[in-house]
């Protein structure tokens, strides 16, 4: 099993093929790899990423059968079912890499902030549900300046709300938190940018040797 940064780095480099558009023929896809994972499976990371089709993670990251262990919800939000399933794939696969996935563009994020400058009473509780997991981490942001640029704002939101999440596993799950202190576990916020493919890591990143 790769150790956290190990698992990074197979990350990193899964997305530098993609954007290259230079994917590796050894990424386990064929039969014999399929049968292999019917006794067991041993992802070497945890993608908590947004539903979004255009963000497929074993695609952004050229990664194969078997490879990543994927949860996927509109906005990358940490509902208890998301902590759950990420303590369960970490517990029971001895995964130690963990990824909260957003993007550009984002769409709950930008129904989230429409729905704070103009609250929608027709939306239905289960689409309110996602908005109100997103709200706390960009509600300041329409109440600073960079609100006066759209486009900035996005940007922002995007990125605080992965952030938030990050931080939630870090500190919102007894079991993450044992595995954090004692077994090496990594939460890291990344973006994926719809505009080049390249996904930029920049929450929770260890530090260097």
């Amino acid at each position: 099993m790769y150790s956290a940064r190990e698992a990074l780095q197979q990350l990193r480099d899964g997305n530098r093929r993609f954007v290259s558009e230079l994917g590796d023929d050894d990424v386990p896809t064929t039969t014999p790899r399929r049968n292999s994972l019917v006794i067991g499976q041993e992802p070497f990371a945890i993608i908590l990423g947004c539903s979004d089709s255009r963000v497929p993670a074993e695609i952004v990251f050229d990664q194969g059968l078997g490879d990543l262990f994927v949860i996927r919800v509109a906005g990358n939000i940490v509902a208890p079912s998301q902590v759950g399933s990420v303590e369960f794939a970490a517990e029971r696969f001895g995964t130690r890499l963990v990824i909260v996935l957003g993007h550009t563009q984002c769409g709950a994020i930008l129904a989230t902030l429409e729905e704070l400058e103009r609250p929608n009473e027709s939306r239905s509780p289960n689409l309110r549900s996602i908005v109100d997991y997103i709200r706390p981490s960009v509600e300041t942001l329409i109440e600073s300046e960079i609100a006066m640029d759209h486009d900035a704002l996005v940007r922002h939101a995007v990125r605080a709300n992965i952030r938030s999440a990050a931080d939630h596993l870090r500190h919102g799950s007894r079991i993450l938190e044992q595995l954090i202190r004692t077994d090496g576990l990594l939460v890291v916020g990344a973006e994926y940018s719809l505009e080049t493919g390249v996904v930029e890591f920049f929450d929770g990143l260890p530090e260097l040797d």
